[in-house]
C-alpha cells in the first residue's frame, strides 16, 4: 500500500476528522493498493500522554542499556529482591549476585549498588 499523500488537522480534507477526534488527530493518510484497486483514508490518533522520564544523569546508549550488571542485594532485603527479580534479574551463585542489564539497574534507582563480579 502506497501513501497518496499526508494531511494535517486543519488542512482541506480533513475538516470532518478534525471535528470527530479533536485535538488527539495527528494526521490523515491517503493510501492506495494498486492490486485491489482500492483507495484507503487512515488516521493516527494519540491515545495516551504522560511526563517524560528523563533520568538526565545517566543516559545510556542502546549498547550500555543492554549491557548485564551485577547487583548486590542483601539476604535480607526482599523488597529490593523482589523488584531484582520482577524486572527480570538472574541470581548468580558464584558471585553472590543478580544480573540484570544496566538500563533496567538505573531505572530501579539502584545504582549505588552495582558490584564487579
Amino acid at each position: 500500500m502506497d501513501v497518496i499523500k499526508t494531511l494535517r488537522p486543519g488542512d482541506s480534507g480533513t475538516k470532518k476528522l478534525t471535528e470527530r477526534y479533536g485535538d488527539r488527530l495527528v494526521c490523515v493518510r491517503y493510501r492506495k493498493d494498486d492490486e485491489k484497486k482500492r483507495r484507503y483514508t487512515t488516521i493516527e490518533l494519540i491515545v495516551d500522554e504522560g511526563p517524560i522520564d528523563h533520568n538526565k544523569l545517566y543516559r545510556l546508549t542502546p549498547e550500555e542499556r543492554a549491557l548485564c550488571v551485577g547487583v548486590y542485594v542483601s539476604r535480607g532485603d526482599f523488597a529490593a529482591k523482589k523488584q531484582v527479580i520482577e524486572a527480570g534479574g538472574i541470581y548468580d551463585r558464584l558471585s553472590d549476585l543478580w544480573r540484570l542489564p544496566l538500563g533496567k539497574v538505573v531505572k530501579l534507582g539502584m545504582i549505588e549498588r552495582l558490584r564487579q563480579g
